[in-house]
């Protein structure tokens, strides 16, 4: 037996039971030499108020806060824990089948998000809320799906980011009627819209997560098509697309960690989290995977989030119904 095997085995004999479950879910053997996270088995301090399945994730680095949106009967859907881990509260107001959650943290906005893609009275659409869960805005027709684009309409809208100018970003088609990428004004007006169902430049087949660069990139989990697709953020203008990486399962989520140098990947049906080489100024070309996070089978990380200050990465998993953290090595 290998001495780093031995050294991670008498590390498993001083954790509990749950601990060891959610360390052995990150052990993978051939890439222990070469990491670049670890697995925080202390994060949250109490699992036990993970009661539904676990969609999202989404991290308020200025007010060190982490937002858990579940799913499920008589389950408080989204959940608030700070960034050690402590559970602070929960709120419940209008939200029926949460999908994606986006943390807006500026001097001046912070407010919650969240796509909500339920067919009863309060689904196909994307809401804001303060902190401790008050409604504060609604976009689309609550209970309505729809293409519509005056008034906006959704039908299943996966996930929101929004920049810290307050503009807008959306993928709408979780599986619905609709498969495209939206980028809205501060003041909810059209800006450009992109993509159909298709599988050519620009045609989606569930877009399902979206992030914005720091140098003008929208990327976007094209998870039905198994590619990434990247965008212009001022035209929209369509920029390349990844393939390669995505032969075995397509992505569920995309995040780019704080210093931009990796895109962080969700892969649902493998259960892996794949770390990606992000590409230069003015260059897509093709994906490289730089480092595996490998979960154990049935996790199922469904969306994942960064904290840009620590540069850690929560794992929304709807299969193991709970969020991991993972910190950074280096």
């Amino acid at each position: 037996m290998g001495s780093a095997v031995v050294a991670l085995l008498v590390c498993y004999c001083a954790l509990s039971g749950s601990q060891v479950l959610r360390a052995i879910a990150f052990y993978s053997p051939w890439r222990i030499e070469q990491q670049l996270y670890k697995l925080d088995v202390g994060w949250p301090k109490r699992p036990e108020y993970f009661t539904g399945q676990t969609f999202c994730v989404a991290v308020d680095p200025l007010h060190d806060l982490v937002y858990v949106a579940q799913r499920g009967t008589n389950v408080p859907k989204v959940l608030v824990f700070s960034d050690e881990g402590n559970f602070l509260h929960a709120w419940n107001s209008t939200v029926e089948m949460p999908h994606g959650i986006f943390a807006v943290s500026t001097p001046t906005d912070t407010s919650v998000w969240i796509t909500d893609v339920g067919s009863g009275e309060y689904g196909h659409t994307v809401k804001q809320y303060s902190p401790s869960g008050k409604l504060i805005q609604i976009l689309g027709t609550q209970g309505k799906a729809g293409s519509g684009l005056n008034p906006l309409q959704f039908d299943q809208p996966a996930e929101i980011f929004v920049e810290q100018t307050g503009e807008i970003y959306i993928v709408d088609g979780d599986g619905g009627m609709n498969n495209r990428l939206f980028k809205l004004s501060t003041d909810f007006q059209e800006i450009w819209l992109r993509g159909e169902n298709g599988t050519g430049a620009g045609q989606f087949k569930i877009p399902h997560s979206v992030t914005v660069d720091s140098v003008g990139r929208v990327w976007v989990a094209d998870r039905g098509n198994k590619r990434i697709q990247v965008f212009d953020k001022v035209t929209g203008e369509w920029l390349g697309s990844w393939s390669s990486c995505f032969l075995e399962d397509g992505p569920s989520s995309v995040r780019l960690t704080t210093n931009e140098k990796y895109l962080i990947v969700a892969q649902l049906n493998i259960n892996r989290v794949s770390i990606l080489a992000a590409p230069p100024i003015g260059s897509i070309g093709d994906c490289h995977v730089v480092n595996i996070i490998q979960l154990a089978d049935e996790v199922k990380p469904h969306l994942v989030d960064v904290n840009v200050k620590t540069g850690a990465i929560y794992v929304a998993e709807i299969g193991a119904q709970q969020v991991q953290k993972y910190v950074p090595l280096n």
